[in-house]
C-alpha cells in the first residue's frame, strides 16, 4: 500500500467497520429499549385500573375480580409478593413509584407487574404485585381495557364522562389517546356502526393502514369510546444501517480521494525535485503553494536546495581559488629551492631562505583564512555573546596593526552616542562574540591599511538599540559597480593593489559572515571625510534584539 490515498482510505474503512459494529449493537439496544417502553405504554393504563380497583377490595372480592378479568383479558392473573416474583431491587423501586414493569419472556410474550397498594383490610407494608402473562397484544386485551374504562365511566353522569375519561388517561398513564365521540362522528362503515349500537367492540384500521382504532358504545349514552390510534412498534431495520454505512463509505471515499489526490500530486512534485537534485540539477525548485504542511515542506525543501546549491558553489569556487592561490607561493618556493642550490655565498642563501619563509607564512595565512571562512559558511557557529568595550577593542586592533605600515597613520575617530540621554562619558559597550568581532575589525583595518595612502580612521556610533563601526581610508576607494560583489570570496578588483600588497580575497567574506551571525550587515561606500573606501558594520547592540 504505497499510495497515501489507499492508506488513509483503508484506515477510514477500518474505522467505519468498527463504527458499523458499534452501530449494530446500539441499534439492538435501542430496539430493545423502544420495545420495552412500547409494551409498558400499552399495559400501563389497563393494569393501573385493575390495581386501583383491587386496592378497595377484600381478599374474596379480589379473587372474584381476578377471575372475571382473566376471562376478559384471556391471560392468567395472580397476586404475589415481590419475593415470589424474584425481582431485583431496581425493579422493585420502579414498582414502588407506581410504574408498570414489563419483563420480556419471549419474542412476543412478557410478564407484566403492577404494585397494588395495601387496602383497608391489608396489613401496613404488605404490598402485593398484580402479575399477568401476556402472550401478544390481541383484540381480547383491547376489549378488556374497554370494559375496565366503561366500568369507571358509567359511575358518572353523562355530561361528566368526557372529563372523567381525560382524568383516567392522565392519572393512569395510558400510552395512547382516548376519546368520547358521538356515533355520527365515528369514522366507521355501516356494519361497524350497527355493531357499536348493539354494544359490541369494533376494531378499525386507522388512516394509512399503519394503526388500529378500538371503538365501543358506552351503555345507553350517546357516547362512543374510541381508543387509539394504536401503532405497531417498527424497530429500526439492520438493512438501514448497512445502507447508511455503504453510502457513508462511498461519500467519505470520494471526499478523501479529492483531498488526497492534490496532496499526492504535490508530494510527487517534491519527490521528482529531490530526484533531480540528486542527479545534479541543483537549480530545481518546487512551487510553494498553500500554508499547509506540504506548503511549509516545499518552502523548507527550497531553502535546503538553495543552501545546498550555495554550499556546493562556494566549495567549487573555494577549490578553484585555492588551487590558483597556492600556485604562486608554491612556484616561488620551487624557484627558491633551485636558487639555493645555485647560491655561491651565505648572503645569497640567506636571502632566498627569507623569501621562502615569507612564502610559507603566506601559505599558512591562506590556510587559516580558508578554514575560518569554511567554518563560518557551514552554519551558525557556537557564539558566546559578552559585553565588549568597543573603545578598548578598537585601541587593541590599532596597537596590533599600526606597526605593519609605518607610513600609514591608524587612528580612532570621535565616537558618537545617539540618544536623548546619551553623553560622551557613557560606557561604549556592545554585546558580541569577542574573538569573532576582533577578527572582523582586524580584517577591515588591515584591508584599509593595504589600500590607504597615509591615513585610516575608525569611527563608531551607538544608539539604544544598534551599533555601527566605520573604517575609512584615503586610498583609491571601491568602484560603485563593485559594491555588491566586494564581499564575494576570492573577489579581486582589477584596479586594486591586493596582489602587490598581499591578501587572498577572503578577509571581507569572513567579515560579512561574522556580522551576519551577529544579526547585522556589512556595507561598503565612499568616505566623505577621507575620500577613499568606507566599510561599515552595523548590528544590534543587545543580541536579544537581533
Amino acid at each position: 500500500m504505497n499510495s497515501i490515498f489507499l492508506r488513509i482510505y483503508g484506515g477510514m474503512l477500518g474505522v467505519l467497520v468498527l463504527v458499523a459494529l458499534l452501530g449494530v449493537l446500539t441499534l439492538h439496544v435501542a430496539n430493545s429499549v423502544r420495545g420495552e417502553q412500547y409494551r409498558e405504554q400499552l399495559a400501563h393504563g389497563t393494569f393501573s385500573l385493575m390495581a386501583d380497583n383491587l386496592k378497595a377490595m377484600d381478599s374474596i372480592e379480589r379473587i372474584r375480580a381476578l377471575a372475571v378479568w382473566e376471562r376478559l383479558l384471556g391471560i392468567p392473573l395472580e397476586l404475589e409478593t415481590a419475593e415470589q416474583a424474584h425481582l431485583d431491587s431496581g425493579a422493585r423501586n420502579r414498582l414502588s413509584h407506581g410504574q408498570v414493569l414489563v419483563e420480556q419472556t419471549g419474542p412476543h410474550a412478557a410478564r407484566v407487574f403492577r404494585e397494588v397498594e395495601p387496602g383497608a383490610s391489608d396489613k401496613p407494608g404488605s404490598a402485593l404485585l398484580l402479575t399477568g402473562e401476556v402472550q401478544q397484544i390481541s383484540e381480547q386485551l383491547a376489549r378488556a381495557t374497554i370494559f375496565l374504562l366503561l366500568d369507571e365511566l358509567v359511575r358518572f353522569p353523562v355530561e361528566e364522562q368526557p372529563a372523567r375519561l381525560e382524568t383516567l388517561r392522565v392519572s393512569k398513564g395510558f400510552g395512547f389517546d382516548m376519546h368520547l365521540i358521538t356515533l355520527q362522528r365515528a369514522d366507521v362503515d355501516d356494519d361497524q356502526r350497527r355493531r357499536i349500537e348493539e354494544g359490541d367492540t369494533v376494531m378499525a384500521l386507522g388512516k394509512g393502514g399503519d394503526s388500529i382504532r378500538v371503538l365501543s358504545g358506552v351503555g345507553k349514552t350517546p357516547w362512543v369510546l374510541e381508543l387509539g390510534p394504536l401503532y405497531q412498534l417498527n424497530p429500526y431495520p439492520p438493512e438501514l444501517l448497512v445502507l447508511i454505512a455503504f453510502l457513508g463509505l462511498c461519500l467519505i471515499g470520494l471526499f478523501v480521494y479529492l483531498l488526497v489526490r492534490r496532496l499526492e500530486h504535490r508530494l510527487r512534485g517534491l519527490e521528482a525535485a529531490a530526484t533531480q537534485i540528486a542527479q545534479g540539477s541543483l537549480e530545481t525548485r518546487v512551487p510553494e503553494t498553500g500554508a499547509d504542511s506540504v506548503g511549509r515542506l516545499a518552502s523548507a525543501f527550497n531553502g535546503m536546495a538553495e543552501h545546498l546549491q550555495r554550499s556546493l558553489t562556494i566549495q567549487r569556487e573555494l577549490v578553484r581559488a585555492v588551487s590558483h592561490e597556492l600556485r604562486t607561493p608554491v612556484a616561488r618556493l620551487r624557484f627558491g629551492l633551485e636558487m639555493i642550490s645555485d647560491a655561491s655565498t651565505p648572503e645569497a642563501r640567506r636571502k632566498y631562505l627569507i623569501g621562502m619563509d615569507n612564502d610559507i607564512q603566506d601559505l599558512d595565512k591562506l590556510v587559516d583564512e580558508m578554514l575560518t571562512y569554511a567554518r563560518l559558511e557551514q552554519g551558525a557557529p557556537t557564539l558566546s555573546f559578552q559585553r565588549v568595550d568597543l573603545q578598548a577593542l578598537i585601541d587593541q586592533v590599532i596597537t596590533e596593526l599600526a606597526p605593519l605600515r609605518a607610513n600609514v597613520r591608524v587612528m580612532r575617530g570621535t565616537q558618537r552616542l545617539i540618544g536623548e540621554d546619551a553623553s560622551q562619558d557613557d560606557e561604549a559597550w556592545v554585546e558580541a562574540e569577542p574573538r569573532y568581532l576582533h577578527r572582523a575589525l582586524q580584517n577591515l583595518v588591515s584591508n584599509a591599511m593595504r589600500h590607504a595612502e597615509s591615513e585610516v580612521r575608525i569611527v563608531f556610533q551607538l544608539s539604544q538599540a544598534r551599533c555601527r563601526i566605520d573604517v575609512e581610508d584615503d586610498g583609491p576607494g571601491v568602484p560603485e559597480t563593485a559594491w555588491d560583489r566586494i564581499f564575494t570570496p576570492f573577489m579581486r578588483l582589477d584596479d586594486s593593489r591586493t596582489r602587490a600588497s598581499g591578501g587572498h580575497g577572503l578577509g571581507l567574506s569572513i567579515v560579512r559572515r561574522i556580522v551576519h551571525w551577529h544579526g547585522g550587515r556589512a556595507l561598503v561606500g565612499r568616505s566623505q571625510s577621507l575620500g577613499g573606501a568606507c566599510f561599515s558594520l552595523t548590528w544590534p547592540r543587545q543580541q536579544g534584539d537581533a
